[in-house]
């Protein structure tokens, strides 16, 4: 898909890893890969498996598939920089969250309406169901902005498999939250109809470093294209360029893997 592409930044000596969410794709987060790029830090935003095609490329992914290639990409920028932060929004929030959990190489977190509190068995039940009665793909859940004339580049589908391999994967976030040491930065959506607020309030409930809360006001899930994406961008940067070197800025070698640009860009 045109505007989908990954992008990669080779900059000053600390780097961060941006992970998009589920069914979605790299251009929801590209102006701030773009802008944390424009600061001096190393930026990866990388593709996740399964997702910037087609719904039906999606179908056989599972949790381990996103979550593999997140530790890769984690690796990979850890391997070539001194210190590592994570940002995600939504399902990459909580991919962003399980690497925390587990690599004390990250030095911090940005998160934008995460999913971390695990569905209801109910709820599950009820895909369950449709699987069972023949229906791969549900209506889509891409592209919840509040501003007009701005969409999120994602599937119009929904495929049942993946998204009950994900909660799966939130049973096991939620679980180690407390194992999250390192500063977070979150933000919430006070009008999101993808994930509830409930599920920040359960992230600043469990994890164990110090937490700073941002309220979007204005913003509808996808807040990284919405009105508030100024604030997020603002507030992102300066949160980690208080925590982690730049370097120069003018020495950095920008390599984009597609040109197409981001929508709300």
């Amino acid at each position: 898909m045109a505007g989908a592409e990954p992008f990669s930044h080779r900059g000053g000596p600390s780097g961060v890893l941006v992970v998009h969410g589920f069914t979605g794709n790299p251009q929801s987060l590209r102006p701030l890969a773009e802008r944390l790029a424009g600061v001096g830090f190393s930026v990866e935003l990388p593709l996740l498996p399964g997702h910037g095609t087609d719904v039906e490329e999606m179908i056989p992914t599972r949790w381990a598939d996103w979550a593999g290639a997140t530790d890769r990409a984690f690796r990979d920028l850890a391997g070539r920089c001194t210190e590592v932060a994570v940002a995600g929004l939504s399902m990459g929030g909580t991919l962003a969250c399980r690497l925390a959990e587990r690599e004390p190489g990250v030095r911090a977190l940005v998160l934008v309406n995460p999913m971390v509190d695990p569905p209801a068995e109910s709820y599950r039940d009820v895909l369950r169901g449709l699987l069972e009665a023949g229906t791969e793909v549900a209506p889509g859940i891409g592209s919840d902005v509040a501003k007009p004339g701005i969409s999120e580049l994602a599937y119009p589908g929904s495929p049942l498999a993946p998204a009950l391999s994900l909660f799966e994967g939130v049973d096991e976030v939620a679980g180690g939250l407390a194992g999250i040491r390192c500063p977070v930065l979150v933000f919430s959506s006070r009008q999101d109809h993808v994930v509830p607020s409930s599920s920040g309030d359960v992230l600043v409930a469990g994890v164990s470093g110090p937490v700073t809360r941002v309220w979007l006001e204005r913003s509808y899930h996808v807040a990284t294209l919405d009105y508030d994406a100024p604030e997020i961008e603002d507030r992102t940067v300066a949160f980690l360029t208080g925590l982690l070197p730049t370097g120069e800025t003018g020495a950095a070698e920008s390599a984009a893997a597609g040109t197409a640009p981001a929508a709300g860009g």
